[in-house]
C-alpha cells in the first residue's frame, strides 16, 4: 500500500477536480493532523478507506456484512444537535459528507476505533472494551426497537445538559462568528443558496469564509450572517463532493444525492434548515444547531450512556435503509463475542501507526 503522504496527495487531486479547494486551508489541515491520532483519524476518511480495504481478507464476514446506507466517516465528534421545525432540540449525527453504500460494520467499527483512540489520548475515561460494549448494545436496542429519534424536551435530560453546557452559551458562539473576517470574493452559487436561505429576502448579510472541521477542511465554506427581527442569524454553505470511498474503490462519482436520501429515510427528526442547492450544503449555524466536541463534554460525564446513544443513533440511519431491519437482527444474533473492540483495535493501532508517519514525514 502507497503511504500517507502520497495517498493524502493522491486524494487531493483528486477531490480538487471535483471541487475547488482552499490551499490555505489544506496547509492547516496537515498541520492539525500532526497534533493526535484522534485528529488524524478525523482528517483523513481517505486513508481508512484504503486500510479497511486492505484488511478485506483479514477482516472476514465483519466486511461481508449487508449493505447499507452509511454515514462513513463515523466517529465520536460527528454528533450534535438542531432545532426541528417546532423548535424542539434534537441530538443525533450531524455530518453526512461522506455518506455511501458499505456493510452495516463499517460505521460501527469507525465509531469504536474513535473511541479507542480518545481513550489513548485522554479524553474518555471508560475502558475500551467497555466503550465497544456500550456501543454495540445501543445499536443492537436501536435495531430492536426500530429506531427512536433523540428529541431532547422531555427525555434525555442528561444529554440535553450536554447540549445546553456553558461552552455552548449564545454570547461565546456570537462573539467567533462575529470575529470571522468578512471574505471579499465570495462564490455567486453559495452567496445565492444563503440569500436564499435566510427567512427573509430582504435582509443585509455579512459574507465571510469560516475554518472548521477536519474531514471536509479545505473544501470552500462561507456563512451568510445577518440581523433579523431582533436577533442574529446564521447560514453556511459548505461545497459538496463525492465520498471518499468512491476514490478509494476507484469508481466514477455518480450524481445520485446521497446526502438527501441518507438524512431523509432515516429515523430522525429532520432539520428544516439542511438542504443541497446547487452543489453547497446549507445548514443553519446557532448556538444549539452545531458540532458537539469532546471538550464541550462537562466533566464527571456518564460516558458509556453517551457512547449508548451515539450506537442506538448509528442504528437510527441504518434503519433508513429499506428492508434493513430483518437483515441487521438476524446478523447481529448470529456474531459472538468481542468482535467489535478487537476489530476496533486493530483499526485504531493503525491509525496511530499512519499518524506517526505523517508526524514524522512534517518534521522532516
Amino acid at each position: 500500500m502507497e503511504d500517507i503522504r502520497r495517498a493524502t496527495r493522491r486524494y487531493e487531486t483528486w477531490l480538487g477536480g471535483l471541487i475547488p479547494l482552499v490551499p490555505a486551508d489544506l496547509r492547516t489541515k496537515h498541520v492539525r493532523m500532526r497534533l493526535g491520532p484522534f485528529l488524524f483519524m478525523r482528517a483523513t476518511f481517505y486513508r481508512w478507506c484504503q486500510l479497511w480495504h486492505g484488511r478485506t481478507r483479514d477482516l472476514g464476514d465483519v466486511a461481508r456484512a449487508a449493505p447499507v446506507a452509511a454515514v462513513g466517516d463515523l466517529h465520536l465528534e460527528n454528533f450534535g444537535t438542531w432545532r426541528d421545525s417546532d423548535g424542539r432540540l434534537v441530538w443525533g449525527i450531524n455530518d453526512f459528507d461522506e455518506t455511501t453504500t458499505l456493510p452495516w460494520t463499517q460505521d460501527l467499527v469507525r465509531l469504536a476505533a474513535s473511541a479507542h483512540l480518545a481513550i489513548y489520548t485522554d479524553h474518555l475515561a471508560v475502558r475500551r472494551r467497555s466503550a465497544c460494549e456500550a456501543i454495540l448494545e445501543g445499536y443492537r436496542d436501536g435495531v430492536e426497537a426500530g429506531g427512536r429519534p433523540f428529541v431532547l424536551e422531555e427525555m434525555h435530560g442528561w444529554l440535553r445538559d450536554v447540549a445546553t453546557s456553558e461552552l455552548r452559551h449564545p454570547a461565546l458562539f456570537w462573539r467567533k462568528m462575529d470575529g470571522l473576517r468578512t471574505a471579499p470574493d465570495v462564490d455567486r452559487g453559495a452567496a445565492a443558496a444563503i440569500a436564499g436561505a435566510m427567512p427573509s429576502a430582504d435582509l443585509s448579510i455579512r459574507y465571510a469564509r469560516r475554518v472548521a472541521g477536519l474531514g471536509s477542511l479545505g473544501r470552500p465554506r462561507f456563512v451568510g450572517i445577518a440581523d433579523w427581527h431582533g436577533g442574529r442569524i446564521a447560514r453556511e454553505a459548505k461545497a459538496m463532493a463525492p465520498s471518499a470511498w468512491v476514490w478509494a474503490c476507484g469508481h466514477s462519482p455518480d450524481t445520485v444525492d446521497r446526502y438527501t436520501q441518507i438524512i431523509t429515510r432515516a429515523v430522525r427528526v429532520p432539520d428544516p434548515t439542511v438542504k443541497i442547492v446547487g452543489g453547497w450544503l446549507l445548514r443553519r449555524l446557532a448556538p444549539h444547531c452545531a458540532r458537539i466536541e469532546l471538550g464541550d463534554l462537562p466533566s464527571g460525564r456518564d460516558e458509556e450512556r453517551l457512547l449508548y446513544a451515539m450506537g442506538f443513533e448509528t442504528a437510527n440511519v441504518h434503519l433508513g435503509t429499506p428492508r434493513a431491519r430483518a437483515v441487521l437482527r438476524r446478523q447481529l444474533a448470529a456474531r459472538r463475542g468481542n468482535w467489535l473492540h478487537e476489530t476496533a483495535k486493530t483499526f485504531a493501532g493503525d491509525v496511530v501507526r499512519e499518524w506517526k508517519e505523517w508526524r514524522g514525514a512534517q518534521r522532516g
